[in-house]
């Protein structure tokens, strides 16, 4: 069987997604045939297949580091959120449930077998797997039902390496602690840490690296520095909290400024990530009407709970605001759940069950939720240009007058679509934003030559190269060829049962 390793993290948007892609691209660019998996993934941006498979975007940016085609089971268990007690059960592709917190304990086993199932799967075809895990391993409360984490690591004899973000703080005792409140099979397969999105003078942090493996017995096997901008696909909305870079300078005289909405169940805010590539286009995210004002175009983008987070921009008055831009001539855009609160009525039995909803009335459309989901790579023709793109809904779409619009239309200043992605196309994305431009009055002119696949590219590279520069890749691999060392220290207290 190939080699493994699981990529761990002391917490939420560690860098474990990143790390993992960088291990990827490493391997990739030495020749060996590598895949990424993530066994459980809980995540509201997601990404459609070549064969209609729905699975998280960061395990499909993966992939494309690795040089490989996504498939379904390199993230065969998605969970959804559409509240804080209730997800959309993903597997291999396709929803099959949607349950609570307590009630998915029930799914547990049957999952199980489907992630090693997968695991196996690629393991017999690929010479090595880069799994990544989901939180911290370290969740003491969810130990027993684990399958993502040192379950998995446990199950499949996997050396594990723990992501630590020292930007954040108290790295030394995130990592010592996440090993000491292991039970002492599961500190067995711990091999080593990594120290992200480090700045200064490493100098200064080696006493604590020798301290750290004095008291764990365990390497770090590199420090990554801090590096802006390596935030490709997020599963979490950390992110959008996270620095980002300022925007390029303009290539006309005016730059553009794009104000996203900030549901609480925003979903696919990758669609916007294309926009924030082009020079001069300023993206933020806002959640007050405030934060819309001086925008030159509003994005209601895709929300996992359509109605609830209607409901949540009404709360706001954020639809006042938009109401007031429309009626203004002032630029408004909706994707798939932002395109959806733009409709007149929308009909929901499905997702909130509140039955007949009035929507904004900003686009003459109408919206009626069905059980299945619709999954696909739709194309489509806009502006002149060539658009292909990716579709994720339960709520059906009736376009009843306006311009076509991809699979929308378009009302004055308003438009809307389904389609995610629909940005990456760099011919329409120039046009489209130079339409807003003239809408809003903005002199502001899209760069010829920018090419989102490419910057895509140098990024997955960048990630390859932080990995080649400052991690030990020959500890790196014999890790994955060998396994965890043998006689690895316990750390006390070695786990809950022991105190």
């Amino acid at each position: 069987m190939s080699g493994a390793l699981l990529v761990a993290g002391t917490t939420s948007d560690a860098g474990k997604s990143v790390v993992a892609a960088g291990l990827c691209r490493w391997l990739a660019r030495r020749g060996v045939r590598v895949a990424p998996f993530k066994a459980q993934n809980m995540s509201l941006n997601s990404m459609v297949t070549e064969d209609g498979a729905e699975i998280g975007r960061a395990q499909y940016m993966q992939a494309q580091a690795a040089g490989v085609v996504p498939r379904a089971v390199m993230n065969p268990v998605l969970l959804k959120p559409g509240s804080d007690r209730r997800s959309q059960v993903v597997v291999l592709g396709r929803p099959v449930a949607e349950v609570d917190a307590l009630e998915y304990g029930a799914h547990k086993e049957r999952l199980r077998e489907v992630v090693q199932r997968s695991l196996r799967e690629l393991r017999d075809e690929f010479d090595v797997v880069i799994c990544e895990g989901a939180g911290s391993p370290a969740e003491i409360n969810l130990r027993a039902g684990d399958i993502v984490n040192m379950g998995l690591a446990r199950a499949a004899d996997i050396p594990v390496v723990v992501v630590g973000d020292i930007d954040r703080g108290g790295v030394f005792a995130s990592l010592f602690g996440t090993v000491a409140l292991l039970e002492p099979e599961d500190q067995a397969l711990i091999a080593g840490f990594v120290i992200n999105k480090f700045r200064g003078a490493k100098e200064l942090l080696e006493p604590g690296l020798e301290q750290l493996r004095a008291l764990t017995g365990r390497p770090t096997l590199g420090v990554l520095p801090w590096k802006l901008g390596l935030y490709l696909d997020s599963e979490d909305t950390l992110a959008l909290d996270a620095p980002r870079p300022d925007a390029k300078a303009a290539f006309g005289r005016e730059t553009l400024r794009v104000a996203v909405v900030r549901f609480p169940r925003i979903s696919n805010f990758t669609d916007l990530d294309a926009l924030a590539c082009e020079p001069g286009v300023v993206v933020r995210y806002a959640a007050s009407a405030g934060d819309l004002a001086e925008a030159d175009l509003v994005v209601l983008p895709g929300t996992r709970a359509t109605v609830s987070d209607l409901a949540w921009l009404r709360e706001r008055g954020m639809d006042e605001e938009i109401l007031r831009r429309a009626a203004e001539g002032r630029p408004v855009l909706g994707i798939c759940g932002g395109h959806q609160i733009l409709a007149r009525e929308i009909v929901d039995e499905v997702e909130s069950r509140q039955g007949r909803v009035k929507g904004l009335g900003l686009l003459p459309i109408t919206v009626e939720f069905e059980v299945g989901k619709t999954l696909g790579r739709p194309w489509g023709r806009a502006y002149g240009h060539d658009v292909h793109a990716y579709e994720i809904h339960h709520g059906i779409v009736s376009v009843e007058g306006g311009e076509p619009f991809l699979d929308g239309c378009r009302e004055g200043a308003v438009w809307g679509t389904t389609w995610h992605g629909a940005f990456e196309n760099d011919g329409f994305r120039r046009a489209f934003l130079q339409d807003v431009a003239r809408v809003a009055g903005r002199d502001f002119v899209p760069a010829p030559d920018v090419s989102f696949a490419e910057l895509r590219e140098a990024t997955l590279d960048a990630l390859g190269d932080l990995v080649e520069e400052h991690l030990d890749t020959d500890a790196v691999w014999r890790l994955i060829e060998g396994g965890a060392p043998e006689g690895l220290a316990v750390v006390p207290p070695a786990g809950p049962s022991a105190i």
